[in-house]
């Protein structure tokens, strides 16, 4: 180390000494008038302000020099002239363009010098010498100003320390014996330490990665480089290094933001090379990349605001695509016919549901990062990511749900439905602002909700019209009816899912199944319309008026009620007591759902008007069958009640009446039977008390007449 130390002690003196003797001159007259002049690269004035203390005034004979690295051939140099009052007399403009047609590499011309827009007030000659080492080293760094010998052999130095102490990504700091030398050998030479610390922090740049103890480093280099930046103690060499470190560091502050939910300590690059879980705590990375973004920039100006945020934007943009890729496969440009079989459907939606839930866990894990309060508090991570997670979400569910429209709320389409729903809750609860383009859950679904209660409406109703197998056997009720009723209730369930979260479709789902109602109502009279003919003339037309007779021909042979008008009836019964009720109880546990408009809801109309079609059925083909019974009753002189008691005298005793009325019992007897063999309890019971009721209609003349009468009929019930 000592034999080091020596070896670059008398370098740097004999390369001193050669400069000392090159800038030397021998002793010339001078006139009594002095000028002086000064040297500035146009591209070292950009953002900055023009600094008189760091200028170096050159006196012409003199033979002084001044060293530039260029930035390139579309650099200008600017020279200005002052006489001893530091006024200017004139000024020039060297392009470095101008120096390609140059064979030598010194050469002296002469510029015309120009004041304002006045022409030329004279000329300058000047004497360049332009060099370009074999590495390139010198115009890479872009140094402007001042004698580089001590800064070029610091700079050696440096790198010998580098290199022994094997300078990486993961041993970025220089100890031991070479700090000592490097700290000795700038206070030897009297380098500044703000340049100090940017050339270590150029090389730092070199392998930076984005990680805690780099970013660490590099914030503690960075600092006070910038208050003396600042303070404007810098010279143009060091500003000039200074912007390129700022550019790099820039970057590397680019991929840390645009990576914050991947980087990885322990990995060689920084960032992680797998997709793992996600996680809810911030990289230790990410808190001095915040503190060196805030040194760069007026974190509180909008422009470094909207930087930041376009960073964290593409961050969540990687991790969005990221998650995308699992369902790349199913979008329509890509879906060549894959999604054939039910399986694969199936999966297909699963993945779906996945999607969401992946998109949820990333919002969460967002808040969680934004809470420990590590970004400024004008970044709201929450939103910037939330927002670009919605819109891209809805675009991929829209384009999966045009590729694979679900055809019915099965159990993978209401998977997806809940996920999507949970989703729009979610980012509601955690108080994330919509966006426009965002996931609108009920929005996406809406048309395929129509669609799935219009294909119910229509199954139903062509099931309705179908061709129905044989009647069945005597008091009991229709099959069609029971399986049709069972395929309402089914179709309702699945419905479930979507109602419990969008109550308004309740409303569709009524008035389609009313439809299936009335329908099987239609379909029930259709298929029994044989049995029900005899009845026809029985039936009012208008409902609201009294119901009339049956028939008035003379009828030959009793009427005998079939088993299919029992099977009619009961199923009607059935229909108005139990089945249509089921249904009507599961569209009403839906209802709570709905929001009260104006005091009342509109729910139950369509219900209730099913209710009171077939309360008006089952009534209306009642009194049609009591009406045919009196109308047999009335068909036969023998067992014509009201000419028993006309042609009946007072004198008669009561064996007399039983007599008369012997046919009428008979008949009325084997109608009875007939009644309850046919029909069930409720309904015979109920034919029953209607034709009684109509038998008291009949007029009497005789009290003790129309008595014997009524304890004649009542021995038959």
């Amino acid at each position: 180390m000592q034999a080091g130390s020596e070896y670059v002690r008398q370098i740097s003196k004999i390369l001193k000494s050669q400069v000392t003797m090159l800038t030397s001159t021998s002793s010339t007259s001078l006139p009594e008038e002095m000028f002086t002049c000064t040297l500035e690269l146009k591209s070292s004035l950009k953002g900055q302000q023009r600094d008189s203390i760091s200028l170096q005034y050159l006196k012409p004979g003199t033979g002084e020099s001044q060293l530039f690295y260029l930035e390139g051939q579309g650099d200008v140099i600017l020279v200005e002239v002052q006489d001893n009052n530091r006024v200017v007399i004139g000024r020039a403009e060297i392009q470095v363009s101008s120096f390609s047609d140059a064979h030598q590499e010194e050469f002296t011309r002469w510029w015309p010098l120009y004041l304002e827009d006045q022409e030329c007030v004279g000329k300058i000659q000047l004497c360049l010498n332009l060099s370009m080492p074999a590495d390139n080293y010198g115009s890479a760094k872009m140094l402007q100003g001042g004698l580089a010998v001590d800064t070029i052999i610091y700079d050696m130095v440096l790198e010998a320390a580098m290199r022994a102490q094997n300078f990486n990504s993961k041993m970025l700091h220089i100890s031991g014996s070479w700090k000592w030398l490097l700290d000795e050998f700038s206070d030897y030479y009297g380098l500044s330490d703000a340049y100090r610390k940017l050339r270590y922090l150029c090389y730092i740049m070199n392998v930076a990665t984005p990680t805690k103890d780099c970013l660490e480093l590099t914030y503690e280099l960075l600092l006070p480089v910038i208050k003396a930046r600042d303070d404007r103690t810098l010279t143009r060499q060091e500003r000039s290094i200074l912007l390129d470190c700022e550019d790099r560091i820039n970057v590397l502050l680019a991929i840390v933001f645009e990576n914050y939910k991947s980087l990885d300590e322990h990995s060689i690059t920084g960032l992680s090379e797998l997709f793992g879980p996600i996680s809810d705590c911030a990289a230790p990375a990410l808190a001095p990349a915040v503190q060196i973004f805030s040194v760069l920039h007026d974190i509180l100006s909008n422009e470094a605001q909207s930087i930041l945020r376009s960073y964290l934007q593409a961050a969540a943009a990687k991790r969005c695509r990221r998650h995308m890729i699992e369902t790349d496969e199913f979008m329509s440009s890509n879906n060549d016919n894959l999604l054939t079989d039910d399986m694969t459907i199936s999966a297909a939606y699963l993945k779906m549901k996945t999607l969401c839930i992946n998109i949820s866990l990333e919002i969460q894990a967002d808040i969680k990062i934004h809470d420990q309060n590590i970004l400024p508090s004008s970044i709201d991570l929450p939103n910037i990511a939330a927002s670009l997670y919605s819109t891209e979400l809805c675009k991929r569910l829209k384009g999966f749900l045009s590729a694979s429209p679900p055809s019915r709320p099965l159990q993978h389409v209401a998977e997806l439905l809940i996920a999507t729903a949970n989703f729009e809750r979610d980012l509601d609860s955690w108080q994330v602002r919509p966006v426009h383009g965002g996931v609108l859950s009920r929005e996406l679904f809406h048309d395929y909700i129509m669609v799935w209660i219009e294909d119910t409406r229509l199954h139903l109703l062509d099931y309705c019209k179908a061709e129905k197998l044989s009647y069945p056997a005597a008091s009991t009720t229709s099959p069609f009816v029971e399986q049709i009723y069972e395929q309402i209730r089914e179709s309702i369930n699945e419905y479930g899912v979507v109602i419990n979260r969008w109550p308004q479709y309740l409303m569709s789902l009524e008035s389609a199944i009313a439809d299936v109602e009335r329908e099987v109502m239609k379909a029930l009279e259709k298929q029994y319309m044989e049995t029900l003919m005899p009845l026809r003339d029985g039936i009012p037309k208008i409902l609201e008026k009294h119901v009339q007779r049956l028939t008035r021909r003379q009828s030959v042979a009793p009427y005998v009620v079939p088993n299919q008008l029992g099977t009619f009836m009961n199923t009607v019964k059935r229909m108005l007591d139990v089945l249509h009720c089921r249904v009507e109880d599961i569209l009403k546990s839906w209802a709570s759902y709905l929001t009260i408009a104006n005091g009342t809801t509109l729910f139950g109309e369509q219900m209730n008007s099913i209710t009171v079609m077939l309360r008006k059925k089952y009534k209306k083909y009642l009194q049609a069958i009591v009406e045919k019974i009196v109308s047999e009753t009335q068909a036969n002189r023998t067992t014509r009640l009201k000419r028993i008691l006309e042609e009946t005298k007072e004198t008669e005793g009561e064996s007399e009446m039983r007599e008369r009325m012997q046919a009428l019992r008979a008949q009325l007897s084997d109608s009875i039977h007939n009644l309850h063999g046919v029909f069930s309890c409720r309904i015979f019971v109920a034919i029953c008390r209607g034709f009684w009721d109509r038998l008291g209609q009949v007029n009497t003349r005789r009290k003790n007449l129309s008595k014997c009468c009524h304890d004649n009929l009542c021995l038959l019930y």
